[in-house]
Formats: structure tokens, C-alpha cells, sequence
């Protein structure tokens, strides 16, 4: 066996669980930096503008936060070459993942040969932008100011109405009720401000894409299980990543220590939990962002022209 088959495979999926697990620990997941951006996006974004989607957005997130990092614009070495620009001396990159697939021959059970399908993941660095100089003035112009892009609760409740769940207010708990597919708020002036309110809406109506006539997720049976851990995880990563799209503060997690200690139990027990777990709070986002526009906003869309977008379609005014 030469060095090359003799080294060990690196275990991406187990470098970003134990990164994800450490900022749980450090009470600071991914999903819930308190940031705002200038830049006009709280989602990542590719070289193009396209946003990253599944757990590159939870990975992005992380290290930007770590290392102070405002623009949400990432790329590779070769990307900013193209662009005249050049990294930094001395900066690191951050490794993002992408799954691809290879077709083998390999023998079948009669004896003859048959193509197999086989999935891979495998990773490559990329670079902020505050790591590159020299390139084009538009990737560092910031869009204005934060209150400029917060649109009224007028323009939120109306993007909320058109996804269609059943919004049922009262009581001091919210919550979802996956039997009788609707979801209970506090009333509306109970919380301290109108983005708290909107922000944990969008966390119930996550928990609401789960349902069996929707995308079907399965559900635990009490509090604390295994498959509850799942599905709170989904619904708080889905939550952070709509939040992103329209605006809204991702510092609304209930994180007390039932949810993080079922947390980091579903993560320890399977590295891969995290990366599935991203890939469906994806689909629960893009499920709600169909529903309350109509279609998927474009690539990079700032949070007010995706707001004010969906709110004008409903015939709610600026």
C-alpha cells in the first residue's frame, strides 16, 4: 500500500460537527449571531451573488463571526485572481462542502458487472472579501443603513398572511400543533418589540412546513427525544436562514438546557446530523419563501427588496 492509499480520508463531516458542537457549548451556534449587515444580505453569498444554501450558509456564518467578518461575500483563490484581486498575505481560507457523484462498475449478484451510483462530499477553501484587495469597487460598497432596510410590521404580517398557515393568538406559549395543523401565538403586544414577535412566527412556521401534508418531516413524541432535538434544530436553522432573507433577528432561540443537551446529543451521535438537519431547515425556508412570494427571490436579494417585493404583490403599501 503506497503513502497516498496509507492516509488517512480527512472526515469533513466530522470537522464541521465538532465546530458546530463546540459553539453550542460556547453558547454561540451559528444560527443565532445577533449580527445586521450594511452589505445589503445576511446570507452568504458566492462570487456571483448567489447565496450559499444547506450548512455552507451555518459554516459561513460561524467563522464569520469568529473572525469578524461583515461582508457576506465569499470566493476562492482562483475567483479573485479573475477579478485582478489577489488574498491577503498570511489569510486563511474557510472550507465549505459540495456532494458530487461517480458512477463504478462493480460485479453483481449473477456474476456479471453493473453500474453503481456513489456519493462523495468533499471540500475547498474560500476567502471573504475583507481578505482580498484590489477588487472591483462593488464588492465592498455596504447598501445603507439598518433601519433604512427594516420594513414596517404592516409589510411583515402581510408576508406571513400569504404563506396561509392557521395563526390562532392567545395564551402565553407559541407553539405548533402538528394534530390539528395550526400554530398559537401570545397575542401580538405581549412582546417586546414587533421584530420578537415576527421572528418567533417564523420559528413556528417552520415547525408548520414539517407536517405530513407538507414536507413531511417526522416529529418526536415528547419533549427531549431524539427526533423533538431534530425537529426543534431544523426549525430553529430554517428560522435564521428566512430570518436572513427578510430581515429578522436570529437571537429568538429557546436555548435552555433541555434543547441543547438533546442538541449535542443528536450531534454526537451522528456526524452527519447536522448537514441533514441544514438541508431540511433549506427546504423549509425555500418552502415559505414560495409560499409568501409567489416564486424564490433572486441571488443576493437585499432583506427590504425581498420584503417590500412579496408585501407589494399582496397590495399592502409601502
Amino acid at each position: 500500500m503506497n503513502d497516498r492509499q496509507n492516509r488517512k480520508r480527512r472526515d469533513i463531516a466530522g470537522e464541521i460537527t465538532n465546530r458546530i458542537i463546540a459553539a453550542i457549548e460556547a453558547g454561540t451556534p451559528p444560527w443565532k449571531q445577533p449580527w445586521k449587515s450594511a452589505f445589503g444580505s445576511l446570507r452568504p453569498l458566492r462570487n456571483n451573488g448567489a447565496p450559499y444554501r444547506g450548512v455552507n450558509i451555518l459554516i459561513l456564518w460561524d467563522r464569520a463571526g469568529e473572525m469578524g467578518f461583515e461582508n457576506p461575500r465569499w470566493m476562492t483563490f482562483r475567483q479573485a485572481r479573475e477579478h485582478g484581486a489577489h488574498v491577503k498575505k498570511g489569510e486563511r481560507g474557510v472550507c465549505v462542502i459540495y456532494y458530487g457523484a461517480t458512477t463504478k462498475e462493480v460485479e453483481s449478484g449473477d456474476g456479471g458487472d453493473a453500474e453503481r451510483t456513489f456519493r462523495f462530499l468533499k471540500s475547498y477553501p474560500v476567502f471573504n472579501v475583507d481578505q482580498i484587495e484590489d477588487l472591483p469597487p462593488h464588492f465592498y460598497a455596504r447598501e445603507g443603513g439598518d433601519v433604512a432596510r427594516t420594513p414596517p410590521p404592516s409589510q411583515r404580517r402581510a408576508f406571513f398572511e400569504r404563506i396561509g398557515a392557521d395563526v390562532r393568538h392567545g395564551g402565553d406559549r407559541a407553539f405548533y400543533h402538528r394534530g390539528e395543523d395550526f400554530i398559537r401565538m401570545p397575542p401580538y403586544g405581549s412582546f417586546d418589540d414587533p421584530e420578537r414577535y415576527f421572528a418567533t412566527l417564523a420559528h413556528e412556521t417552520a415547525h408548520w412546513t414539517g407536517a405530513p401534508s407538507r414536507l413531511d418531516r417526522k416529529k418526536g413524541r415528547r419533549y427531549g427525544d431524539e427526533d423533538y432535538a431534530y425537529e426543534e434544530l431544523v426549525a430553529e436553522i430554517a428560522s435564521a436562514m428566512f430570518g436572513a432573507e427578510i430581515g429578522l433577528p436570529p437571537d429568538h432561540i429557546e436555548d435552555h438546557a433541555a434543547y441543547v443537551n438533546a442538541w449535542l446529543k443528536a450531534l454526537r451521535n451522528d456526524k452527519r446530523c447536522i448537514l441533514k438537519a441544514a438541508a431540511d431547515a433549506q427546504r423549509a425556508c425555500e418552502y415559505m419563501m414560495t409560499l409568501a412570494c409567489g416564486h424564490l427571490p433572486g441571488a443576493g436579494y437585499p432583506a427590504a427588496a425581498v420584503q417590500l417585493e412579496c408585501a407589494g404583490a399582496a397590495g399592502v403599501p409601502a
